[in-house]
């Protein structure tokens, strides 16, 4: 499980990143890419898209999990 929570938190950082990025620059990291311009999608953006809204999900329904998981001490239920 804790390879499915490097992957749904390196998603949820490269959809925050390109999210800042079209907020400050105007620049669609995920569109370029594939070889986009921004705003343009396809099915590869799409599904980049799609995996990291998942991933948000996951780490919301997950969080206690992830936290028990990632504890240096399994038997503490952090807050």
């Amino acid at each position: 499980m804790k390879k499915l929570d490097i992957l749904a938190a390196t998603l949820v950082v490269v959809g925050g990143l390109n999210w800042g990025l079209v907020a400050v620059a105007e620049f669609d990291l995920v569109a370029t890419v594939v070889g986009l311009e921004f705003g343009q999608t396809n099915a590869a953006s799409r599904l980049v898209y799609g995996l990291v809204g998942i991933s948000a999900v996951y780490q919301v329904a997950q969080q206690h999990g992830i936290r028990r998981r990632w504890s240096r001490d399994p038997q503490v239920a952090t807050a």
